[in-house]
This record gives C-alpha cells, sequence and structure tokens, in this order.
C-alpha cells in the first residue's frame, strides 16, 4: 500500500501541472470560440485507423474462407460482401435500415392508401378490376397485399428498426459495436488494446473533470447573470457566457461539429430539429443562445433549470401542465410574442431516434403561428453511437458510452424559414417541415409516432385498418 500510494503522489505530482494548464487553455480557447484544430486532426487520424483496421479484417476473411473453401466447396461464396458492407442500404446515407423493401400498405391513415374512384374502378397492385354496380365480386388476391404487409410488419417492423443502435459499414474499434474483430490478427489486437488504453485511462478522466468543471461553470455563470437588471446588457453577456460555457462543455465529449448556411441560424421564433440524443441541445447551444421547454424537474436537474432561467427566459411545466395543451401553446405565444428572446428549441418528435430516420411531428408547436426555422442534425456513428435507447440505458450509463467513445462528430444544417400556408393545416405544415429536414439530412421520412416506443398503436389506428380490410372483403 505504502508503494501504490508513493506511486500514486509521484504521478500526480507529474501531471498535476500539464493537465491544469490543458484545462486553463481549453477554457481560453472556448471563451473566445476558438478552436487550434487538435479535434479534427485527431479525427482524421482515427479515419485512417479504422480503414486500416478495415482492410485487416476483409483479408483475415478473404483467408478464412480460403481455408474452408479446400476443405469444402461452397458455391456462390466469391459473391459474398466483405465485412465492412451492409446487409441492406437505404440508398440514402448508407445506414441500415431494414431486410425488407416495401411499398407501404398499412399506415396510421389507411385511407390515403385505398385509391378508389367514382366508377367503382380500383386499382390494386398494378391492375384494374371493373365491377358493375350491383354486382359484388371478391377474390381473395384483392387481400394479398394485406396479407403481405402483415407478414412482413412480423418479420420486421419500421418502428423497432429505429430504435435500435445504427448499424455501421465497419468497425470502429469499440467492443459495444464489433463481432470480436479485435482476436482475428495480432495487429488488430494491438490496437484495439492501444485504443482501450487511450480512452479509458486518458480521455475519460479528462473527459469526466472537464464535465464536472463545466457543469459548476455553467451554474456560477447563470446564477451571476440573473442577478444583472433585464436588458440588453443582460442579455449580451448571457449569450456570451452562455456559448462560452456549452463550448467548453463539448470538450467533454471531444464534439466535432460542422454548422452549415449559418446566414439561417434563426434568430427568434420557433425552431424545431430531429431528435436523437440529449446531447442535441449542447451541439446547436454550442453555435447560438435557445430557450428551452419542458417538464420542471427536482434534484440537481431542478437547481440547473431554475439557474438557467434566471439567466434566460426558458419555459418549464409542472407536471398537471404538461398534458394542457391549450397552457403549453399560451406559453409558446407569449414567448415568440417578445421580439427579445431567443428562438425556442423544439423537438416535435418526443422522443429519441437512431440518427437514420426522422418520425411523426406533433403538431402543437405548429399550430401557435409565427415563424419555424427547421434544422436538421446529423451525427456520424463511426465514431460513437450519439442515439439515447432511453428503455435500456439509464442517463449515467449513456454519458459513461458518450465520454468513453471516440468523439462525437455531427453536421448541422440550418434550413429556410418556413411558414404556414394559408389552406394548410397544423398536421400538413408540420409534416412538410418534417419532410424538408429529412431530405437534407440524409434520413428516412417516416409516418409513425414515436411514442409508440413506450405504448400500444392508437385505438383510432386500429379501427382504420380494420375498416380498410372490411372495405376490400366486401368488394368496396
Amino acid at each position: 500500500m505504502a508503494v501504490m500510494a508513493s506511486f500514486v503522489s509521484v504521478a500526480v505530482s507529474i501531471l498535476y501541472t500539464p493537465v491544469l494548464l490543458l484545462i486553463l487553455c481549453v477554457i481560453f480557447l472556448a471563451s473566445i470560440g476558438k478552436s487550434l484544430g487538435v479535434r479534427r486532426l485527431y479525427v482524421n487520424i482515427l479515419l485512417k485507423l479504422f480503414e486500416y483496421g478495415r482492410q485487416h479484417i476483409e483479408v483475415a476473411k478473404k483467408l478464412q474462407r480460403s481455408d474452408s473453401s479446400d476443405e469444402e466447396d461452397h458455391p456462390g461464396a466469391g459473391d459474398e460482401k466483405p465485412p465492412s458492407a451492409l446487409v441492406k442500404e437505404n440508398g440514402v446515407n448508407g445506414t441500415k435500415m431494414s431486410v425488407i423493401e416495401r411499398q407501404e400498405i398499412l399506415g396510421p391513415s389507411p385511407e390515403l392508401n385505398y385509391k378508389r374512384s367514382h366508377s367503382q374502378e380500383r386499382i390494386s397492385n398494378g391492375y384494374k378490376v371493373l365491377k358493375a354496380e350491383n354486382e359484388l365480386e371478391f377474390h381473395v388476391d384483392h387481400c394479398m397485399d394485406l396479407m403481405k404487409a402483415g407478414v412482413e410488419a412480423i418479420i420486421e417492423d419500421q418502428v423497432t428498426s429505429v430504435f435500435e443502435a445504427e448499424e455501421l459499414r465497419s468497425w470502429n474499434l469499440l467492443t459495444r459495436t464489433n463481432r470480436q474483430y479485435e482476436f482475428l490478427t495480432w495487429r488488430l489486437t494491438i490496437i484495439w488494446a492501444m485504443g482501450f488504453v487511450v480512452r479509458y485511462l486518458f480521455l475519460l478522466p479528462l473527459r469526466i473533470l472537464i464535465f464536472i468543471i463545466g457543469v459548476w461553470w455553467l451554474l456560477a455563470c447563470t446564477a451571476a447573470v440573473g442577478c444583472l437588471p433585464d436588458g440588453r446588457v443582460k442579455q449580451r453577456v448571457n449569450s456570451t457566457l452562455s456559448l462560452m460555457c456549452f463550448n467548453f462543455l463539448s470538450r467533454c465529449i471531444s464534439a466535432v461539429v460542422t454548422y452549415h448556411s449559418p446566414e439561417l441560424r434563426p434568430r427568434s421564433g420557433i425552431c424545431v430539429a430531429n431528435h436523437t440524443s440529449p446531447i442535441d441541445v449542447l451541439v446547436l447551444m454550442c453555435d447560438s443562445r435557445y430557450s428551452l421547454i419542458g417538464q420542471r424537474h427536482d434534484g440537481f436537474l431542478g437547481i440547473l433549470q431554475r439557474a438557467l432561467a434566471r439567466a434566460s427566459p426558458h419555459i418549464w411545466f409542472e407536471r398537471s401542465e404538461v398534458k394542457d395543451r391549450h397552457a403549453v401553446a399560451r406559453r409558446l405565444k407569449e414567448h415568440i410574442s417578445v421580439p427579445d428572446n431567443p428562438p425556442i428549441l423544439i423537438f416535435p418528435e418526443g422522443t429519441c431516434i437512431n440518427n437514420t430516420s426522422v418520425m411523426q411531428f406533433k403538431k402543437g408547436s405548429f399550430e401557435v403561428g409565427g415563424t419555424i426555422y427547421p434544422v436538421a442534425i446529423k451525427y456520424d456513428p463511426r465514431f460513437g453511437d450519439a442515439f439515447w435507447n432511453s428503455s435500456r440505458y439509464g442517463m449515467l450509463h449513456y454519458l459513461l458510452n458518450m465520454m468513453s467513445s471516440w468523439a462525437i462528430v455531427c453536421d448541422v444544417w440550418y434550413l429556410p424559414p418556413m411558414t404556414r400556408a394559408e389552406n394548410e393545416t397544423a398536421v400538413d405544415f408540420a409534416n412538410r417541415v418534417k419532410g424538408a429536414i429529412a431530405r437534407r439530412g440524409g434520413l428516412v421520412d417516416l409516418m409513425w409516432d414515436g411514442q409508440l416506443k413506450r405504448m400500444k398503436a392508437k385505438k383510432e389506428w386500429r379501427e382504420l385498418q380494420q375498416e380498410e380490410f372490411s372495405r376490400r372483403l366486401k368488394g368496396e
């Protein structure tokens, strides 16, 4: 024990000064919004390392296939794809979405998929069935598309797949997303072991220290700003300190964010974005100041909420008010009616999606009126999985995964502001904004409600499916 204590004391005395200088350097760079480019250089080195590992994995797999072919002839083995390739690509962003390609038949609004004209001419799978007014003619094949859609949903449904980790093209040297690739060759084993030491013995302690300092610094800054009188001086000081604090906090996950079209950055109104992770707020707050909306909490999170509310006009609801749509709409209207208030940041999906898709936007924020500023966020899964599966991992486990990943790399696209058309419903407007975000971020546009992650399908949806099936049975 004495030897261990002396070793720890010597290590602390040696590392104390360089770590302190590193922390001060990070604070200074965050305060002026600058970077030395070390993180981007680090990311480029990682890409070369991943490519080197991919090549070795493919060589090892080819050797294994050649050894097995000597013993037994496997027809078609030469057509097998390398392990770095995906089983199925969606053709947009190269992520694994599904193993089934299908034309949507069943959905939240199946009556939109049911095509029927006044002449009782029905279109089904490319052929027409003509029927007289008083003639009832039914064939089993009229319902085959519904049966096919049902079997496809049993094999693989679209909702479940978007709440699982995104499939990678190649191994990123993280044990939680690999297939025991680190034991294929001794070179890969050495690289993986060195990466493990770097991530857990150097990066993780440093990131935890940055996180602790950053949180308390954010609390202190917001509490100090809250003491200033309301006015433009308070707003400018709050904006400067907010950018400084969140840029410093972003260092705890080695965030490398690229902002596209900064001239379209929201200045007021409502900002809506797709939701992958709680760090979406951190990513956006590193570039601009936003007001937040959410449920009021107790404990440490409640302390943070009260500190933020003293410095900036955020909207926090009690549990009894969260389900009151009119109260939420009224508070939103009051906020956007003040020109000096920062834009309010809303994630209309209401839950985290796995960085491959955009699910149904709740219409509440689109009924308020005013200008909507869409923002698309897309993370690069090669360096770390930013998706938070809240049903599987708690917040502490998720933060540990973030801080022990290589880095968090993402792109943010600011889209042109959008307003609701004169004869456009709130649902149609929400779908139009969702479609624009999906196209810009290279995401799959889905119509399903993200709350299906936690609850069963609505009764109205089931009744609509039954009505659709009944129409086909009657031959209507």
